[in-house]
């Protein structure tokens, strides 16, 4: 049986290929941990590569094969993955970020988790939120739309044509400020919250000076915290939902810049 040699230049086209959708693939803020396989995230890559190969072979012309030249090439699209999936990971760090700041508020500053996907210490409360994000992030299908830009970032910006010198580094730079304010969304109702109840602890530490306040305040604040918690959970749910949704119109212009 004869096996037909596939030609080094089709290897090199789809290396390219695979080299953008493993880019995309390895975005996916599911996926950017540690706790996910690397053998998972490698076969996925390149069955999802195989997939759209015949697709996305159009769009792979006028591209230089020379080993520096090529090397450089698949550096550059392995990083517009990383560019595109550092967009998603800013609303993560939102909400990892307003977690620590409600964990420290109520009181839990020294419970420390271990994260797994960011591989280091984090808030309880962080973690909390985290994890619901991810499950609001995998039921909404948002995984789905990196696929969708994989696919369609051919169109905006063919390989070869990555350009850093636009207005794609101030864009992120802008993003990631707004990284500050949704933070500040997702903690100011405990916050405000916990801000009332000092302020009532602190009259009663008036009046009644025989009144512990300091020991009355950690069981009370972490009850009211997580009272409020489980009331917010549908503004968490609501902020969170508007973000994602924002994300296919920021991978766009993100690759509009780059072009």
């Amino acid at each position: 049986m004869l096996v037909e040699l596939i030609p080094v230049e089709q290897f090199q086209v789809f290396a390219i290929c695979t080299a953008r959708v493993a880019g995309f693939i390895g975005a996916i803020p599911v996926l950017m941990g540690a706790q996910s396989p690397a053998r998972i995230k490698a076969g996925l890559a390149i069955t999802m590569s195989l997939v759209l190969f015949p697709l996305l072979r159009s769009y792979i012309v006028d591209v230089d094969f020379r080993i520096p030249v090529f090397l450089l090439l698949m550096v550059n699209e392995t990083l517009l993955g990383m560019m595109i999936g550092l967009i998603a990971r800013f609303i993560f760090t939102s909400v990892e970020y307003g977690g620590t700041v409600i964990g420290y508020q109520m009181g839990f500053a020294a419970a420390n988790i271990f994260d797994p996907q960011n591989q280091r210490q984090t808030a309880l409360i962080s973690q909390f939120q985290n994890v619901f994000a991810i499950l609001l992030f995998l039921s909404l299908d948002i995984h789905h739309y990196f696929i969708y830009a994989a696919i369609h970032s051919y169109e905006l910006l063919p390989p070869g044509n990555l350009n850093f010198s636009g207005e794609a580094i101030p864009f992120i730079v802008d993003l990631s400020s707004r990284m500050f304010i949704l933070g500040a969304q997702f903690s100011a109702p405990v916050l405000v919250i916990l801000l009332l109840s000092g302020l009532i602890l602190g009259i009663l530490a008036r009046s009644f000076p025989q009144l512990n306040v300091f020991l009355l305040s950690f069981p009370l604040n972490i009850m009211i915290s997580f009272t409020v918690i489980g009331l917010t959970l549908g503004l968490v749910k609501i902020l969170l939902s508007r973000e994602f949704d924002m994300l296919p119109e920021r991978f766009y212009t993100l690759l509009r810049f780059l072009n």
